[in-house]
Protein backbone atom coordinates (compact mmCIF):
# COMPACT_ATOMS: atom_id res chain seq x y z
CA UNK A 1 0.00 0.00 0.00
CA UNK A 2 1.54 3.55 -1.13
CA UNK A 3 0.33 6.91 0.76
CA UNK A 4 1.15 10.31 -0.19
CA UNK A 5 3.90 11.93 1.42
CA UNK A 6 3.75 13.67 4.80
CA UNK A 7 4.70 17.34 5.16
CA UNK A 8 5.51 19.02 7.96
CA UNK A 9 6.11 23.12 8.07
CA UNK A 10 8.00 24.99 10.52
CA UNK A 11 8.46 28.84 10.65
CA UNK A 12 7.01 31.35 8.67
CA UNK A 13 3.97 31.76 5.95
CA UNK A 14 6.85 31.63 3.35
CA UNK A 15 8.39 28.12 4.58
CA UNK A 16 3.86 27.12 4.58
CA UNK A 17 3.54 28.62 0.68
CA UNK A 18 6.80 26.67 -0.17
CA UNK A 19 5.63 23.55 1.66
CA UNK A 20 2.59 23.77 -1.14
CA UNK A 21 4.96 24.10 -4.03
CA UNK A 22 6.59 20.68 -2.93
CA UNK A 23 3.62 18.29 -2.31
CA UNK A 24 2.65 19.71 -5.98
CA UNK A 25 6.40 18.41 -7.23
CA UNK A 26 6.46 15.44 -5.21
CA UNK A 27 3.04 14.25 -6.24
CA UNK A 28 3.49 14.92 -9.98
CA UNK A 29 7.13 13.06 -9.45
CA UNK A 30 4.95 10.00 -8.01
CA UNK A 31 6.88 10.45 -4.41
CA UNK A 32 4.94 7.69 -1.67
CA UNK A 33 5.66 7.01 1.62
CA UNK A 34 7.92 9.84 2.56
CA UNK A 35 7.82 12.53 5.32
CA UNK A 36 9.28 15.78 4.67
CA UNK A 37 10.24 18.41 7.22
CA UNK A 38 10.20 21.94 6.08
CA UNK A 39 12.15 23.88 8.95
CA UNK A 40 13.17 27.07 10.18
CA UNK A 41 16.59 28.27 10.66
CA UNK A 42 15.26 32.42 12.53
CA UNK A 43 16.17 31.38 16.31
CA UNK A 44 18.71 28.82 17.70
CA UNK A 45 15.10 27.07 19.41
CA UNK A 46 13.48 26.95 15.66
CA UNK A 47 16.27 24.64 15.05
CA UNK A 48 16.17 22.66 18.31
CA UNK A 49 12.55 22.27 17.73
CA UNK A 50 13.28 20.82 14.00
CA UNK A 51 15.19 18.21 15.45
CA UNK A 52 12.80 17.72 18.05
CA UNK A 53 10.33 17.30 15.61
CA UNK A 54 12.02 14.66 13.78
CA UNK A 55 12.70 12.86 16.28
CA UNK A 56 9.01 12.26 17.18
CA UNK A 57 8.32 11.50 13.48
CA UNK A 58 10.49 8.94 13.21
CA UNK A 59 8.87 7.32 15.99
CA UNK A 60 5.72 7.97 14.17
CA UNK A 61 6.75 6.61 11.00
CA UNK A 62 9.40 4.30 11.78
CA UNK A 63 9.44 2.75 8.17
CA UNK A 64 9.27 5.93 5.88
CA UNK A 65 12.61 7.66 4.74
CA UNK A 66 12.34 11.50 6.48
CA UNK A 67 13.60 14.18 4.16
CA UNK A 68 14.51 17.62 6.08
CA UNK A 69 14.72 21.10 3.79
CA UNK A 70 14.08 24.82 4.87
CA UNK A 71 15.97 27.58 5.77
CA UNK A 72 18.08 25.15 8.77
CA UNK A 73 18.83 22.52 6.39
CA UNK A 74 19.91 24.71 4.03
CA UNK A 75 22.66 27.09 6.76
CA UNK A 76 23.80 23.89 8.96
CA UNK A 77 23.07 20.66 6.78
CA UNK A 78 25.47 19.22 9.09
CA UNK A 79 23.47 19.04 11.98
CA UNK A 80 20.31 17.28 10.12
CA UNK A 81 22.85 14.75 8.45
CA UNK A 82 24.16 13.66 11.68
CA UNK A 83 20.90 12.55 12.63
CA UNK A 84 20.26 8.84 12.36
CA UNK A 85 16.76 9.37 12.09
CA UNK A 86 17.35 11.68 9.01
CA UNK A 87 17.49 10.12 5.09
CA UNK A 88 18.57 12.77 3.32
CA UNK A 89 18.62 16.83 3.37
CA UNK A 90 17.99 19.09 0.39
CA UNK A 91 18.60 22.89 0.34
CA UNK A 92 16.18 25.46 0.09
CA UNK A 93 17.10 25.94 -4.02
CA UNK A 94 17.30 22.18 -4.50
CA UNK A 95 13.46 21.89 -2.41
CA UNK A 96 11.80 23.98 -5.26
CA UNK A 97 13.12 22.16 -8.47
CA UNK A 98 11.49 19.24 -10.06
CA UNK A 99 14.08 17.46 -10.50
CA UNK A 100 14.66 16.86 -7.12
CA UNK A 101 11.74 14.91 -6.68
CA UNK A 102 12.04 12.87 -9.41
CA UNK A 103 15.36 11.82 -8.31
CA UNK A 104 14.10 10.91 -4.70
CA UNK A 105 10.83 8.95 -6.17
CA UNK A 106 12.89 6.74 -7.96
CA UNK A 107 12.42 4.30 -5.65
CA UNK A 108 12.26 2.80 -2.16
CA UNK A 109 16.48 2.47 -2.35
CA UNK A 110 16.93 6.20 -3.36
CA UNK A 111 19.29 6.60 -0.84
CA UNK A 112 21.80 4.25 -2.72
CA UNK A 113 21.38 6.65 -5.55
CA UNK A 114 21.51 9.99 -4.44
CA UNK A 115 24.15 11.87 -1.76
CA UNK A 116 22.41 12.23 1.75
CA UNK A 117 23.30 15.98 1.25
CA UNK A 118 22.24 18.10 -1.51
CA UNK A 119 22.62 21.82 -0.77
CA UNK A 120 24.28 24.38 -2.73
CA UNK A 121 25.83 27.43 -2.40
CA UNK A 122 22.35 29.68 -2.44
CA UNK A 123 24.25 33.03 -2.38
CA UNK A 124 24.90 31.84 -6.14
CA UNK A 125 20.96 31.95 -7.23
CA UNK A 126 19.96 34.70 -9.23
CA UNK A 127 16.18 34.30 -9.74
CA UNK A 128 13.39 33.32 -7.76
CA UNK A 129 10.41 31.33 -10.16
CA UNK A 130 6.85 32.31 -9.46
CA UNK A 131 5.92 29.58 -7.93
CA UNK A 132 2.26 29.37 -8.87
CA UNK A 133 0.92 27.85 -5.91
CA UNK A 134 -2.77 29.35 -7.49
CA UNK A 135 -4.97 29.55 -3.87
CA UNK A 136 -2.54 28.51 -1.30
CA UNK A 137 -4.10 29.69 2.11
CA UNK A 138 -7.75 29.58 3.38
CA UNK A 139 -10.87 29.40 0.69
CA UNK A 140 -11.13 32.99 1.47
CA UNK A 141 -7.34 34.24 1.25
CA UNK A 142 -4.46 33.38 -1.32
CA UNK A 143 -0.67 33.86 -0.67
CA UNK A 144 1.75 35.23 -3.74
CA UNK A 145 5.25 34.92 -2.65
CA UNK A 146 6.63 37.82 -4.90
CA UNK A 147 10.45 37.93 -3.46
CA UNK A 148 12.99 35.59 -1.66
CA UNK A 149 16.16 36.47 -0.17
CA UNK A 150 17.67 39.50 1.72
CA UNK A 151 20.53 41.67 0.83
CA UNK A 152 20.85 43.23 4.40
CA UNK A 153 23.24 41.52 7.03
CA UNK A 154 21.71 42.38 10.55
CA UNK A 155 23.65 41.35 13.10
CA UNK A 156 21.33 38.86 14.56
CA UNK A 157 20.14 37.44 11.59
CA UNK A 158 20.97 33.97 9.91
CA UNK A 159 18.15 34.19 7.28
CA UNK A 160 19.78 35.79 4.53
CA UNK A 161 22.30 32.20 4.85
CA UNK A 162 18.98 30.47 4.27
CA UNK A 163 17.46 32.03 1.65
CA UNK A 164 20.33 33.69 -0.62
CA UNK A 165 20.18 37.31 -1.68
CA UNK A 166 17.24 39.49 -2.91
CA UNK A 167 15.42 37.71 -5.87
CA UNK A 168 12.27 39.31 -7.28
CA UNK A 169 9.38 37.94 -9.01
CA UNK A 170 8.52 39.92 -12.72
CA UNK A 171 5.45 41.61 -12.41
CA UNK A 172 4.11 39.64 -14.89
CA UNK A 173 4.20 36.57 -13.87
CA UNK A 174 2.73 38.19 -10.17
CA UNK A 175 -0.44 39.82 -12.17
CA UNK A 176 -1.18 36.79 -14.14
CA UNK A 177 -1.68 34.64 -11.04
CA UNK A 178 -3.52 37.14 -9.52
CA UNK A 179 -5.75 37.04 -12.22
CA UNK A 180 -6.22 33.48 -12.06
CA UNK A 181 -6.78 33.56 -8.02
CA UNK A 182 -9.62 36.00 -8.68
CA UNK A 183 -10.98 33.66 -11.45
CA UNK A 184 -10.91 31.13 -8.90
CA UNK A 185 -13.04 33.50 -6.38
CA UNK A 186 -10.36 34.56 -4.12
CA UNK A 187 -11.01 37.76 -2.60
CA UNK A 188 -8.48 38.51 -1.22
CA UNK A 189 -4.28 38.49 -2.10
CA UNK A 190 -1.64 38.68 0.19
CA UNK A 191 2.06 39.95 -1.28
CA UNK A 192 4.41 37.99 0.15
CA UNK A 193 8.52 37.43 0.80
CA UNK A 194 11.32 37.47 3.07
CA UNK A 195 12.38 41.28 2.34
CA UNK A 196 9.59 42.55 0.51
CA UNK A 197 10.28 46.41 0.14
CA UNK A 198 13.69 44.77 -1.91
CA UNK A 199 11.14 44.09 -4.76
CA UNK A 200 12.21 44.63 -7.98
CA UNK A 201 15.84 45.65 -6.83
CA UNK A 202 17.00 42.77 -9.03
CA UNK A 203 14.78 43.47 -12.27
CA UNK A 204 15.09 45.72 -15.63
CA UNK A 205 14.34 49.32 -14.38
CA UNK A 206 14.25 48.67 -10.84
CA UNK A 207 10.98 48.98 -9.92
CA UNK A 208 9.50 49.82 -6.30
CA UNK A 209 6.97 47.32 -4.47
CA UNK A 210 4.79 50.50 -4.99
CA UNK A 211 5.22 50.09 -8.65
CA UNK A 212 4.02 46.50 -8.17
CA UNK A 213 0.92 46.93 -6.06
CA UNK A 214 -0.23 49.80 -8.29
CA UNK A 215 0.16 48.17 -11.34
CA UNK A 216 -2.02 44.91 -9.53
CA UNK A 217 -4.47 47.16 -8.77
CA UNK A 218 -4.82 48.69 -12.19
CA UNK A 219 -4.96 45.63 -14.37
CA UNK A 220 -6.93 43.46 -11.95
CA UNK A 221 -9.72 45.69 -10.82
CA UNK A 222 -11.48 42.79 -10.18
CA UNK A 223 -9.63 41.94 -6.98
CA UNK A 224 -11.56 43.11 -4.41
CA UNK A 225 -8.70 42.82 -1.40
CA UNK A 226 -4.76 43.42 -1.70
CA UNK A 227 -2.82 43.14 1.66
CA UNK A 228 1.21 43.56 1.98
CA UNK A 229 2.46 41.16 4.53
CA UNK A 230 5.72 42.31 6.42
CA UNK A 231 7.75 45.65 5.39
CA UNK A 232 10.90 47.53 5.99
CA UNK A 233 9.28 50.61 6.80
CA UNK A 234 12.98 53.06 5.74
CA UNK A 235 12.36 51.19 2.25
CA UNK A 236 8.81 51.92 1.35
CA UNK A 237 8.60 54.09 -2.11
CA UNK A 238 6.58 57.37 -3.06
CA UNK A 239 4.14 55.38 -5.16
CA UNK A 240 3.21 53.26 -2.12
CA UNK A 241 2.78 55.55 -0.10
CA UNK A 242 0.80 56.88 -2.97
CA UNK A 243 -1.24 53.81 -2.81
CA UNK A 244 -1.65 54.13 0.62
CA UNK A 245 -3.16 57.26 0.18
CA UNK A 246 -5.66 56.31 -2.78
CA UNK A 247 -6.62 52.80 -2.48
CA UNK A 248 -9.22 51.56 -0.59
CA UNK A 249 -8.84 48.03 -2.28
CA UNK A 250 -5.11 48.46 -0.35
CA UNK A 251 -5.88 46.78 3.38
CA UNK A 252 -4.96 49.25 6.31
CA UNK A 253 -2.68 46.97 8.05
CA UNK A 254 0.88 47.30 7.83
CA UNK A 255 3.38 44.49 9.35
CA UNK A 256 6.98 46.71 9.89
CA UNK A 257 10.22 45.27 10.87
CA UNK A 258 10.90 47.65 13.42
CA UNK A 259 13.16 45.23 15.59
CA UNK A 260 13.90 47.67 18.56
CA UNK A 261 13.49 51.81 19.94
CA UNK A 262 16.84 52.72 20.38
CA UNK A 263 18.89 54.08 18.00
CA UNK A 264 22.35 52.18 19.92
CA UNK A 265 20.65 49.13 19.42
CA UNK A 266 19.76 49.81 16.31
CA UNK A 267 23.18 50.76 15.00
CA UNK A 268 24.16 47.54 16.59
CA UNK A 269 21.73 45.20 15.08
CA UNK A 270 22.62 46.97 11.59
CA UNK A 271 19.37 48.24 10.77
CA UNK A 272 18.84 51.38 8.45
CA UNK A 273 16.59 53.31 10.07
CA UNK A 274 16.84 54.87 13.34
CA UNK A 275 13.90 55.57 16.38
CA UNK A 276 12.46 58.54 14.59
CA UNK A 277 12.50 57.18 11.02
CA UNK A 278 9.94 54.69 12.39
CA UNK A 279 7.76 56.66 14.32
CA UNK A 280 7.52 59.23 11.35
CA UNK A 281 6.83 56.72 9.20
CA UNK A 282 3.75 55.50 11.19
CA UNK A 283 2.26 59.29 11.49
CA UNK A 284 2.75 59.85 7.70
CA UNK A 285 1.10 56.81 6.78
CA UNK A 286 -1.40 57.08 9.14
CA UNK A 287 -2.27 60.82 8.06
CA UNK A 288 -2.77 59.40 4.55
CA UNK A 289 -5.11 56.19 5.66
CA UNK A 290 -6.31 57.27 9.16
CA UNK A 291 -7.70 53.43 9.64
CA UNK A 292 -4.50 52.34 9.59
CA UNK A 293 -2.99 49.85 11.89
CA UNK A 294 0.47 48.23 12.61
CA UNK A 295 1.61 45.53 13.84
CA UNK A 296 5.82 45.01 14.10
CA UNK A 297 8.44 42.61 15.18
CA UNK A 298 10.36 43.49 18.31
CA UNK A 299 13.30 41.53 19.98
CA UNK A 300 13.81 41.81 23.74
CA UNK A 301 16.96 41.75 25.14
CA UNK A 302 19.35 41.87 22.08
CA UNK A 303 23.41 41.81 23.67
CA UNK A 304 24.31 45.14 25.32
CA UNK A 305 20.51 46.35 25.83
CA UNK A 306 20.02 48.06 28.98
CA UNK A 307 16.78 48.95 31.21
CA UNK A 308 17.62 52.47 29.24
CA UNK A 309 17.42 50.68 25.85
CA UNK A 310 14.43 48.59 26.86
CA UNK A 311 12.52 51.01 28.16
CA UNK A 312 13.09 52.96 24.45
CA UNK A 313 11.09 49.84 22.50
CA UNK A 314 8.45 49.91 25.44
CA UNK A 315 8.05 53.27 24.81
CA UNK A 316 7.87 52.61 20.74
CA UNK A 317 4.85 50.54 21.40
CA UNK A 318 2.82 54.10 22.08
CA UNK A 319 5.07 56.18 20.14
CA UNK A 320 4.14 54.26 16.81
CA UNK A 321 0.46 53.04 17.86
CA UNK A 322 1.54 49.50 17.47
CA UNK A 323 -1.40 47.17 17.70
CA UNK A 324 -0.65 43.56 16.64
CA UNK A 325 3.21 43.01 17.95
CA UNK A 326 5.92 39.81 17.56
CA UNK A 327 8.05 39.92 20.13
CA UNK A 328 11.20 37.86 20.08
CA UNK A 329 13.04 36.87 23.14
CA UNK A 330 17.17 36.91 21.97
CA UNK A 331 18.66 34.09 21.55
CA UNK A 332 21.85 33.84 20.60
CA UNK A 333 22.68 32.63 16.98
CA UNK A 334 25.45 31.04 16.03
CA UNK A 335 27.13 32.36 12.66
CA UNK A 336 26.22 35.89 13.34
CA UNK A 337 28.11 38.86 14.21
CA UNK A 338 25.56 39.83 17.52
CA UNK A 339 26.77 36.04 18.87
CA UNK A 340 30.14 37.52 19.61
CA UNK A 341 29.15 40.34 21.34
CA UNK A 342 30.36 40.05 24.51
CA UNK A 343 27.95 41.72 26.90
CA UNK A 344 24.56 39.57 26.43
CA UNK A 345 22.01 39.56 28.81
CA UNK A 346 20.85 36.71 30.78
CA UNK A 347 17.91 34.37 30.33
CA UNK A 348 15.43 35.56 33.04
CA UNK A 349 16.08 39.43 32.04
CA UNK A 350 15.69 38.93 28.23
CA UNK A 351 12.42 36.75 29.51
CA UNK A 352 11.03 39.40 31.38
CA UNK A 353 11.21 42.24 29.06
CA UNK A 354 9.30 40.09 26.50
CA UNK A 355 6.83 39.56 28.96
CA UNK A 356 6.64 43.06 29.35
CA UNK A 357 6.52 43.91 25.63
CA UNK A 358 3.62 41.04 25.31
CA UNK A 359 2.07 43.13 28.17
CA UNK A 360 1.85 46.60 26.39
CA UNK A 361 0.91 44.90 23.02
CA UNK A 362 -1.98 43.41 24.67
CA UNK A 363 -3.34 46.73 26.01
CA UNK A 364 -2.79 48.33 22.66
CA UNK A 365 -5.14 45.13 21.25
CA UNK A 366 -7.76 46.49 23.60
CA UNK A 367 -7.71 49.92 22.79
CA UNK A 368 -7.96 48.98 19.05
CA UNK A 369 -10.63 46.77 19.59
CA UNK A 370 -12.58 48.79 21.87
CA UNK A 371 -12.22 51.54 19.05
CA UNK A 372 -13.54 48.73 16.47
CA UNK A 373 -16.80 48.19 18.45
CA UNK A 374 -19.84 50.21 16.59
CA UNK A 375 -18.63 50.51 13.55
CA UNK A 376 -19.45 49.17 10.54
CA UNK A 377 -16.40 46.89 8.69
CA UNK A 378 -15.96 44.87 5.36
CA UNK A 379 -15.22 41.13 7.16
CA UNK A 380 -13.34 38.74 4.99
CA UNK A 381 -15.31 35.46 6.28
CA UNK A 382 -12.04 32.52 6.70
CA UNK A 383 -14.76 30.07 7.87
CA UNK A 384 -18.53 30.16 8.75
CA UNK A 385 -18.15 31.82 12.06
CA UNK A 386 -14.97 33.69 11.86
CA UNK A 387 -13.41 36.71 9.23
CA UNK A 388 -11.30 39.87 9.51
CA UNK A 389 -11.81 43.55 9.10
CA UNK A 390 -9.52 45.40 6.69
CA UNK A 391 -7.24 45.65 9.92
CA UNK A 392 -7.10 41.87 9.78
CA UNK A 393 -8.80 42.04 13.21
CA UNK A 394 -10.61 38.72 13.81
CA UNK A 395 -14.56 38.48 14.00
CA UNK A 396 -16.82 36.04 15.41
CA UNK A 397 -20.11 35.26 14.28
CA UNK A 398 -23.24 33.45 16.35
CA UNK A 399 -24.93 32.89 12.72
CA UNK A 400 -22.72 31.39 10.06
CA UNK A 401 -21.80 33.61 7.03
CA UNK A 402 -20.96 32.26 3.97
CA UNK A 403 -16.98 31.26 3.68
CA UNK A 404 -14.86 33.37 1.39
CA UNK A 405 -17.33 36.35 1.08
CA UNK A 406 -16.96 39.62 2.32
CA UNK A 407 -19.67 40.79 4.62
CA UNK A 408 -20.45 44.19 6.22
CA UNK A 409 -21.09 43.99 10.01
CA UNK A 410 -20.66 46.69 12.63
CA UNK A 411 -18.95 44.43 15.73
CA UNK A 412 -21.23 44.73 19.20
CA UNK A 413 -18.70 43.66 21.62
CA UNK A 414 -15.04 42.28 22.91
CA UNK A 415 -14.21 38.17 23.55
CA UNK A 416 -10.33 37.95 24.83
CA UNK A 417 -8.64 39.54 21.32
CA UNK A 418 -11.46 39.33 19.03
CA UNK A 419 -14.41 41.36 18.04
CA UNK A 420 -17.99 39.75 18.15
CA UNK A 421 -20.54 40.76 15.77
Amino acid sequence: MTNAPKFTTLGCRLNAYETEAMKELSQQAGLQNAVVVNTCAVTAEAVRKARQEIRKLRRENPEAPIIVTGCAAQTEPETFAAMDEVTQVIGNTEKMQAQTWQQIAKGPDFIGTTEKVQVDDIMSVTETAGHLIDGFGTRSRAYVQVQNGCDHRCTFCIIPYGRGNSRSVPAGVVVDQIKRLVDRGYNEVVLTGVDLTSWGADLPATPKLGDLVMRILKLVPDLPRLRISSIDSIEVDDNLMQAIATEPRLMPHLHLSLQHGDDLILKRMARRHLRDDAIRFCEEARKLRPEMTFGADIIAGFPTETDAHFENSLKLVSDCDLTWLHVFPYSKREGTPAARIPSQVNGPLIKERAARLRAAGDAQVQTHLTAAVGKAHQILMENPHMGRTEQFTEVTFAAPQIEGQIVTATPTGITGTQLSA
